[in-house]
């Protein structure tokens, strides 16, 4: 079902965090289309960066260049599907090393939360880095076996020739490096509240995330 968009004039700005495969992206984009909310998938910045530079044929290494790729990024620059291609991936992995470009994406990042009609935001740190005044924090988990198994199954129905165990592996290996990285670990917010959506299916988490927000706002939409 479809609840109704928000009813209250003041602003609120979602944030949604969570590591790979956790179901946080289904989740906060269909959060903002429930309560008429702008969205922001903040997964596509760096390869929207990386492709534009690419397509620009501007040397990847080039931090300055790069930079102010970076610093031009727009929100139609994101609606490309090739960016969640295996090439976009990678261009991504080699611009985000540069300080200039994660600069200028936490501002894309940071000016679109204050946004004055609030908006949805979902990917790492939103709640911990870019946004901690996020009036509502969800940070959404689920067990590496399941996160595995749903990436195997999203690629296995795309075609592609995978095996369980080596993406358990990687789901291993990421959230290490995730949760072990110096500069924006993931980590839930201390005030973040948990969705574990091991065990639910997308109508519930969507639901459980419902009742979340409505809380934080002091009463409930219909359903």
């Amino acid at each position: 079902m479809t609840r109704t968009t928000m009813t209250t004039t003041t602003p609120i700005t979602i944030a949604i965090d969570g590591p790979a495969a956790a179901g946080k992206g289904t989740l906060a984009k269909r959060v903002a289309e429930a309560y008429g909310l702008p969205y922001l998938d903040t997964g596509l910045l760096y390869r929207a960066v990386g492709k534009l530079a690419h397509e620009a044929g501007t040397d990847l290494g080039d931090a300055e260049k790069v930079g102010e790729i970076a610093r031009r990024l727009a929100t139609d620059h994101l609606d490309d599907p090739a960016l969640r291609g295996h090439e976009a991936g990678e261009h991504a992995s080699r611009v985000a090393v540069h300080p200039q470009v994660r600069a200028a994406l936490v501002k894309f990042q940071r000016d679109f939360a204050a946004r004055p009609t609030g908006a949805v935001l979902d990917g790492r740190d939103i709640g911990t880095v870019i946004w901690p005044e996020a009036r509502v924090k969800i940070f959404v988990t689920a067990s590496p076996e399941v996160r595995a198994r749903r990436r195997t199954d999203e690629l296995l129905a795309k075609g592609r020739e995978v095996e369980y165990e080596r993406i358990l592996a990687e789901v291993r290996a990421r959230d290490a490096r995730d949760s072990g990285r110096e500069v924006a670990p993931l980590r839930p917010a201390l005030d973040a509240h948990l969705l574990d959506t091991s065990e639910l299916t997308i109508e519930m988490a969507f639901r459980a995330a419902c009742d979340v927000i409505d809380s934080s706002m002091g009463g409930r939409n219909d359903v």
